[in-house]
């Protein structure tokens, strides 16, 4: 029987910043969870889900040995910490926020 659940309960996340540019990496906890994300957690789905806080590209990264995603998103920072106004100019919630994504699970 499948189930929708958030990110957050089968995996962890960390954000990073350089300059306008956004790094999440994701990381799957169970590897038997980690080919739904694969095909469901693609760079379009993220970019979708950020919205309007992403102007450029998202770019998806694999590591199936380490069971884990990466996304760099640029022109995501409001200009980055040094020209932003932003609460958050590094981008270190954004971990959080990819982790609210819906996955559809076996």
């Amino acid at each position: 029987m499948s189930r929708t659940a958030p990110l957050r309960e089968i995996a962890h996340a960390r954000a990073g910043d350089k300059g306008d540019t956004s790094n999440i990496s994701l990381w799957v906890k169970d590897p038997a969870d980690f080919e739904a994300v694969r095909l469901q957690i693609t760079a379009e789905a993220v970019r979708q889900h950020f919205g309007s806080q992403v102007q450029g590209t998202v770019t998806r990264h694999e590591m199936p040995h380490l069971h884990g995603l990466n996304f760099i998103m640029t022109s995501a920072l409001d200009g980055g910490v040094n020209g932003s106004l932003n609460l958050d100019g590094h981008g270190k919630s954004w971990s959080f926020i990819l982790l609210d994504m819906p996955v559809e699970l076996d």
